[in-house]
């Protein structure tokens, strides 16, 4: 199978899944165990797609930040679930996470070179919302470990798709940036003003 065809796929698989509606703060469903944790990241499109633009930026920075970003993104969204575990108050949650929608669109697109240091604060601001809002969702006396392991199972899965992507894409990288990077930006302004 051509590296075409095969991000052909992998972009028809991800663009289905966002057909599901956005249903990962609504508080639906059961939200306690590592099943839970593990689908809740598929059932919003701002998780979607800030974790898939996560690795896709790191494959665009290159070098160590392949690898940099998307730990530095599931270190500290396990610290934003502690924090939200803990009852600490994060001010505007689901604004920050919108914003980084938006934020992650306007990298892809834009693809300039950030020093690592920077990248990494600016991926560790987004997995803090993101970890924080995951928290949010679980009932009070259910099992955080297994429902953290979950999301963070999914989060590596989300990221390593991000990567698989700038990496067979090459030859059609600049298309498939700029497109993600729209569409990142536009789904995170209608959550802002949605």
């Amino acid at each position: 199978m051509k590296k075409q065809n095969i991000t052909n796929c992998l972009l028809a698989i991800f663009t289905v899944g966002f057909t599901v509606p956005a249903l990962a703060h609504t508080g639906v469903g059961a939200t306690h165990s590592f099943m839970a944790g593990f689908i809740h990241p598929w059932l919003g499109i701002d998780h979607a797609l800030v974790m898939f633009a996560i690795g896709l930026w790191g494959c665009l920075q290159g070098g160590k930040q392949i690898w940099l970003l998307p730990m530095t993104f599931l270190l500290w969204m396990t610290a934003g679930a502690a924090f939200g575990f803990a009852n600490l108050s994060l001010p505007y949650p689901e604004l920050w996470v919108a914003l980084s929608v938006i934020v992650c669109g306007v990298l892809i697109i834009n693809n300039r070179k950030i020093h690592p240091v920077w990248a990494m604060a600016l991926v560790a601001l987004f997995a803090i919302s993101h970890g924080y809002v995951h928290a949010a969702e679980i009932a009070k006396n259910t099992n955080q470990i297994q429902y953290v392991f979950g999301f963070l199972l999914t989060t590596a899965a989300l990221h390593s798709l991000g990567i698989i992507v700038g990496l067979i894409g090459t030859k059609k990288l600049k298309t498939i940036r700029v497109n993600f990077g729209l569409v990142c930006t536009s789904v995170g302004v209608l959550l802002l003003v949605g």
